[in-house]
């Protein structure tokens, strides 16, 4: 089956199942499945001009595997047994995968692509749908959410949260892109795209309707409801804040969190990131 004929299969499914087609549901899920697994289908993929396009249908297809499922144990024995929709049980991972996993209680969830060359520190989770390039370390208590795109050597330092978009399904999900720093506890959620080589400082917070305040370019960025928030290449992000300007909150002296491009990537920052190669 083509991939294209495998998508009109889904996209007639999205709606709902007809009596008597499980078994053919069923099997097309199973091989959209594999096709996330291996990272030949995707839910979303870089366009020709540079921008990030969601394929909706593949998220259909992953909403199908939870509608058709049935809960199941997933694993058993210990002090902590597990019970999921059997359609979508655990990664199995082996040695040929060439990812490290360090002992410690990650997950990886099936449907999520993780290439060879990978560092899992524990405890990490990655979820269905989700995309992670070669070379990239998903540090301690990390998250890379459904169908979130993580490029290649990418760090995401503990406590990271890369936030899921699974619904609505025409929705981009949170990307990241080649080289990029994400810093210990920080949170990238709703679709943000934070461009190659950018660093975020720990406890930076990105969503779809922070404003990103650009001090070298003297400008600013916003996403809207045509396209997401971006942060730019190389570009170097830090926590920061701006006062209330007016009503009550100026009176009380209130300030609101605003991230703030302070730099942008130089030799003495790409030395620094280096440094980071030496814990994998």
């Amino acid at each position: 089956m083509t991939t294209t004929e495998l998508k009109a299969q889904l996209e007639r499914f999205a709606s709902g199942v007809p009596e008597g087609e499980e078994p053919i549901a069923l099997g097309a899920f199973e091989r959209l499945k594999a096709g996330l697994n291996a990272g030949v289908i995707r839910a979303a993929e870089r366009t020709a001009d540079g921008r990030w396009a969601v394929n909706a249908w593949v998220k259909a297809g992953i909403l199908l595997g939870f509608r058709i499922g049935t809960v199941a144990p997933v694993a058993r024995g210990g002090p902590f047994p597990f019970f999921d929709k059997d359609t979508w049980p655990l990664k199995q991972v082996s040695l040929a995968d060439g990812v490290r996993i360090v002992p410690g209680g990650s997950s990886i969830r099936d449907g999520a692509y993780v290439a060879p060359g990978t560092v899992v520190m524990p405890p990490a989770f990655i979820n269905v749908g989700a995309f992670v390039d070669a070379g990239t370390m998903v540090d301690s208590h990390a998250l890379v959410g459904s169908c979130a795109q993580i490029g290649k050597r990418v760090h995401l330092s503990a406590g990271a949260q890369i936030g899921g978009v699974l619904e609505p399904i025409g929705a981009l999900p949170v990307i990241i892109e080649d080289d990029v720093l994400v810093g210990g506890n920080c949170g990238v959620y709703e679709g943000t795209v934070v461009r190659e080589r950018a660093i975020l400082a720990p406890g930076t917070i990105l969503t779809a309707g922070t404003v990103v305040f650009d001090l070298v370019h003297n400008t600013s960025y916003r996403g809207s409801a045509e396209r997401p928030l971006e942060i730019p290449e190389g570009a170097v992000v830090v926590p920061g804040n701006r006062p209330v300007t007016g009503g009550p909150g100026k009176e009380a002296g209130v300030s609101l969190y605003a991230p703030v491009i302070v730099k942008y990537r130089d030799n003495r920052t790409d030395t620094a990131v280096r440094l980071e190669e030496l814990l994998r």
